[in-house]
Protein backbone atom coordinates (compact mmCIF):
# COMPACT_ATOMS: atom_id res chain seq x y z
CA UNK A 1 0.00 0.00 0.00
CA UNK A 2 1.18 3.82 -1.20
CA UNK A 3 2.12 5.70 2.00
CA UNK A 4 0.49 8.87 1.74
CA UNK A 5 2.85 12.05 1.89
CA UNK A 6 2.64 14.11 4.71
CA UNK A 7 0.53 17.02 4.43
CA UNK A 8 1.68 21.04 3.34
CA UNK A 9 2.41 23.18 5.80
CA UNK A 10 1.95 26.80 5.67
CA UNK A 11 4.59 28.79 6.54
CA UNK A 12 3.20 29.57 10.28
CA UNK A 13 2.17 25.84 10.49
CA UNK A 14 5.95 25.19 9.97
CA UNK A 15 7.49 27.87 12.24
CA UNK A 16 4.84 26.54 15.14
CA UNK A 17 5.51 23.18 14.37
CA UNK A 18 9.08 24.05 15.22
CA UNK A 19 8.98 26.13 18.10
CA UNK A 20 6.84 22.84 19.62
CA UNK A 21 9.76 20.61 18.79
CA UNK A 22 12.57 23.09 20.58
CA UNK A 23 10.26 23.84 23.48
CA UNK A 24 9.27 19.95 24.44
CA UNK A 25 6.15 17.90 24.68
CA UNK A 26 4.97 20.68 27.42
CA UNK A 27 4.76 23.56 24.98
CA UNK A 28 1.77 26.23 25.51
CA UNK A 29 0.42 29.23 23.47
CA UNK A 30 2.48 31.86 25.12
CA UNK A 31 6.18 30.30 25.55
CA UNK A 32 5.24 29.11 21.42
CA UNK A 33 4.47 32.59 20.50
CA UNK A 34 7.48 34.14 22.29
CA UNK A 35 9.87 31.18 20.87
CA UNK A 36 8.98 32.75 17.79
CA UNK A 37 9.44 36.27 18.11
CA UNK A 38 12.62 35.05 19.32
CA UNK A 39 13.62 33.69 16.62
CA UNK A 40 12.29 35.21 13.46
CA UNK A 41 12.37 38.68 15.00
CA UNK A 42 8.83 39.47 13.19
CA UNK A 43 5.98 40.62 14.77
CA UNK A 44 3.95 37.19 15.73
CA UNK A 45 -0.09 37.69 16.61
CA UNK A 46 -1.69 35.63 19.25
CA UNK A 47 -4.70 34.85 16.95
CA UNK A 48 -2.46 33.53 13.88
CA UNK A 49 -0.49 31.13 15.94
CA UNK A 50 -3.64 29.78 18.03
CA UNK A 51 -5.26 29.24 14.96
CA UNK A 52 -2.42 27.22 13.54
CA UNK A 53 -2.21 25.23 16.30
CA UNK A 54 -6.29 24.44 15.92
CA UNK A 55 -5.41 23.55 12.27
CA UNK A 56 -2.25 21.53 12.75
CA UNK A 57 -4.48 19.07 16.11
CA UNK A 58 -7.05 18.67 13.17
CA UNK A 59 -4.33 17.84 11.23
CA UNK A 60 -3.27 15.38 13.29
CA UNK A 61 0.36 16.98 13.14
CA UNK A 62 0.03 17.89 17.16
CA UNK A 63 -1.69 16.62 20.61
CA UNK A 64 -2.65 18.90 23.31
CA UNK A 65 -4.18 18.41 26.81
CA UNK A 66 -5.34 20.51 29.00
CA UNK A 67 -2.89 20.86 32.39
CA UNK A 68 -3.99 21.43 35.86
CA UNK A 69 -6.11 24.58 36.91
CA UNK A 70 -4.15 27.46 37.90
CA UNK A 71 -5.05 29.92 40.68
CA UNK A 72 -3.04 32.79 39.02
CA UNK A 73 -5.20 32.01 35.82
CA UNK A 74 -8.26 32.32 37.89
CA UNK A 75 -9.04 28.44 37.92
CA UNK A 76 -8.24 28.40 34.35
CA UNK A 77 -5.82 25.54 32.81
CA UNK A 78 -3.27 25.88 30.58
CA UNK A 79 -3.45 23.75 26.87
CA UNK A 80 0.15 22.02 26.18
CA UNK A 81 1.21 20.75 22.89
CA UNK A 82 3.04 18.07 21.24
CA UNK A 83 3.96 17.01 18.27
CA UNK A 84 3.04 13.93 17.03
CA UNK A 85 5.13 11.57 14.45
CA UNK A 86 3.26 12.86 11.67
CA UNK A 87 3.86 16.59 12.73
CA UNK A 88 7.94 15.82 12.68
CA UNK A 89 7.11 13.82 8.88
CA UNK A 90 5.73 16.86 7.81
CA UNK A 91 8.58 18.83 9.02
CA UNK A 92 10.71 16.43 7.57
CA UNK A 93 9.03 16.51 4.12
CA UNK A 94 9.00 20.62 4.10
CA UNK A 95 12.77 20.70 5.16
CA UNK A 96 13.72 18.21 2.14
CA UNK A 97 11.73 20.21 -0.35
CA UNK A 98 13.08 23.52 0.60
CA UNK A 99 16.77 21.70 0.81
CA UNK A 100 15.88 20.84 -3.06
CA UNK A 101 14.14 23.76 -3.89
CA UNK A 102 18.48 25.68 -2.80
CA UNK A 103 20.70 22.54 -4.51
CA UNK A 104 22.25 24.10 -7.37
CA UNK A 105 21.74 27.81 -6.56
CA UNK A 106 23.86 30.31 -5.95
CA UNK A 107 23.10 33.92 -4.67
CA UNK A 108 26.87 34.65 -5.18
CA UNK A 109 26.18 34.45 -9.15
CA UNK A 110 25.20 37.12 -11.66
Amino acid sequence: MPRTPPPLLGDIEQRVLLAILRLGPDASGVPIIHELRRHTRRPVLLPSVYLALRRLEAKRLIRSRLGEPEARRGGRARRHFALEAAGKAALRAARQSVFSLWRGVSLDES
